[in-house]
């Protein structure tokens, strides 16, 4: 989410007294786009999803009816705030850092309180988890090489995981409670075969960028050479 440039922001006026201050001052509102809040009212729902999910020993169907809602919101401004940051140029540095933190924090205290709860095994909440954690750990790996940019298998594993913890969180029962199951496993199903897929573009990307390196070391050394 990149913030609007200060030249953009302050126009063709003076700048504002204070040098090196005042440009501070316009990066910093910057920071305040539509994009960068929706980010942050997402973090803040965290805590009180978890609230609304354990109230009253969180077997409270309606209690679970409102962290249903939180978590709902969550997901939409997850969807929204992404959009609005490219298609409005509002890409800051803080989004590109708190929108994953924001999307990972709400679905794993979900998947935690679900677990916790006795609702969903602890297995499910641990292969998603350790997915979503070991594939941002990948990104550091190879953000030196290039950007894999997300798949469409990624966004319809998000949209499973997110269907599929939603129907947990809400206190259903009978045939519900039957196809919340076969949801979870096919989200299940998309998270591993997608991770997957993604540590195979990371090795690739990584090869590709290591070989770029060294033929352009060799490159170097060959102008080099005759000149030593």
């Amino acid at each position: 989410m990149t913030g609007v440039p200060a030249s953009a922001a302050g126009g063709g006026r003076t700048p504002a007294p204070g040098g090196k201050l005042g440009a501070a001052a316009v990066n910093q509102a910057s920071l305040w786009n539509i994009a960068n809040i929706l980010t942050m009212v997402r973090l803040l729902l965290v805590p009180g999803f978890v609230m609304l999910m354990l109230q009253d020993g969180g077997y409270d169907p309606a209690w679970r009816a409102w962290a249903w809602a939180a978590f709902a919101v969550a997901m939409i401004t997850d969807v929204f705030d992404g959009h609005l940051a490219r298609t409005y140029n509002l890409v800051t540095d803080f989004g590109k850092i708190a929108d994953p933190i924001a999307d990972k924090a709400i679905m794993g205290a979900a998947l935690l309180c679900l677990s916790s709860l006795g609702d969903l095994p602890w297995w499910v909440t641990g292969v998603i988890l350790f997915r979503e954690l070991g594939i941002t750990l990948m990104r550091f790996w190879v953000i030196r090489h290039g950007v894999i940019p997300a798949s469409r298998g990624g966004k319809v594993k998000t949209l499973a995981q997110g269907t599929a913890t939603g129907m947990y969180v809400l206190a259903l029962t009978g045939p519900l409670a039957t196809l919340r199951f076969w949801v979870m496993a096919v989200a299940v199903v998309l998270t591993i075969v997608t991770g997957l897929d993604y540590v195979r573009q990371a090795v690739v990307l990584r090869r590709a960028g290591l070989a770029a390196q060294r033929a352009e070391r060799a490159e170097e050394d060959a102008l080099e050479g005759p000149g030593r």
